[in-house]
């Protein structure tokens, strides 16, 4: 509703919001807010749930279980609508795991000319590792896409001899922490227990590597990886470039 009133706030404390043309908001969960046409989203006064409205003409009570009041006085209403907007399916990041793992398995040759798709999400002990890709030369290739690392604890370090490897781990974040080396070192150290596995080598790929996540990783043996994630989706750079 748009209308010219005044708000009367009786609680913890008192408050009161002179006569002026305002925006009222009632939502379905019952709350109540007071809108101006400025402070963006934020209102000038609001009654969160649980409350119940009870509405004497022009006049609003808003009142909650502690005895708090909105108390709004309606001089002239400009439009009054109702309409309801129905189940909210929630936000939808863009770039989280789930959509990176789809673009990675998608754009599998990021990894390396020749590298085909396996599996995704191939089963561990400890949990999937999101892709299972095979390189040129028939490794296999573990990916493991997160947003942070969630596997802590330091474990023992890969052989410092990874160029052998016939399998490759690849855990893919957005931004690679000490935290990812650790939980990619604790499945690679799964991984290499399995005789049909091992050797398995492991790859950081992460849209940013902070400094000493790269130095303990390629201390490891592991190697890093940078991914534009704009280049994955298909969408032309904007930087400028040389070449």
């Amino acid at each position: 509703m748009i209308a010219r009133c005044q708000v009367d706030y009786a609680g913890r404390l008192t408050a009161h919001l002179p006569m002026a043309t305002r925006l009222l908001l009632v939502k379905s969960d019952g709350s109540v807010s007071v809108h101006s046409d400025d402070r963006a989203y934020k209102p000038l006064n609001w009654m969160s749930p649980p409350c119940w409205l009870i509405e004497d003409g022009k006049l609003w009570i808003v009142e909650n279980k502690q005895g708090e009041k909105l108390v709004i006085s309606i001089d002239e209403i400009f439009h009054d609508y109702a309409q309801a907007l129905g189940a909210e399916p929630g936000l939808q990041k863009d770039g989280v795991e789930a959509h990176l793992q789809e673009l990675l398995a998608e754009h599998i040759k990021t990894l390396g000319d020749g590298y085909t798709l396996v599996r995704r999400e191939f089963p561990t002990a400890i949990g999937p590792v999101d892709i299972m890709a095979r390189d040129a030369e028939g490794r296999s290739v573990a990916v493991e896409i997160k947003r942070r690392g969630e596997i802590d604890g330091a474990i023992s370090a890969l052989p410092a001899d990874t160029s052998r490897a016939r399998h490759w781990a690849v855990e893919v974040k957005r931004r690679a922490t000490i935290d990812a080396v650790e939980q990619l070192t604790r499945y690679l150290e799964l991984l290499n227990r399995d005789p049909l596995l091992a050797p398995v080598g492991g790859i950081l790929a992460a849209q940013a590597i902070a400094p000493q996540a790269r130095t303990l990783a390629e201390d490891r043996g592991i190697r890093c990886v940078v991914l534009d994630y704009d280049e994955l989706r298909g969408i032309p750079s904007e930087e400028m470039r040389l070449f």
